[in-house]
């Protein structure tokens, strides 16, 4: 099985900057997507940036674009996600992800979902 764990959530004031990053061990896919969702309370999870094995395939939700960065290390098995001015409306729990299934397949592909670290946006 696959183990994630994210860190690096906490407070910090609308226009600050936070990076999360998700380190995966355990058994993993030879290749794989990773992921970053969210998910607000009393709102369903919502995808917020997804890449490829090779990080050459890179998707952002509308709402980030411009703002957040995704990333990923394949040697340390880590995905990171660079959040840059910060807006109250991004707060909530950020989940990883990683899968081996098709973007096109439910929650885009991932199998497997780390236990989420908690983003605070302070206006």
């Amino acid at each position: 099985q696959v183990q994630l764990v994210e860190s690096g959530g906490g407070l910090v004031q609308a226009g600050g900057s936070l990076r999360l990053s998700c380190a995966a061990s355990g058994r993993t896919f030879s290749s794989y997507a990773m992921g970053w969702f969210r998910q607000a309370p009393g709102k369903e999870r919502d995808i917020v940036a997804r890449i490829s094995w090779s990080g050459g395939g890179i998707y952002y939700a509308d709402s980030v674009k411009g703002r957040f960065t995704i990333s990923r290390d394949n040697a340390k098995n880590t995905v990171y996600l660079q959040m840059n001015s910060l807006k109250p409306e991004d707060t909530a729990v950020y989940y990883c992800a990683v899968g081996a299934g098709s973007w096109y397949s439910r929650d885009y592909g991932m199998n497997y979902w780390g236990k989420g670290t908690l983003v605070t946006v302070s206006s």
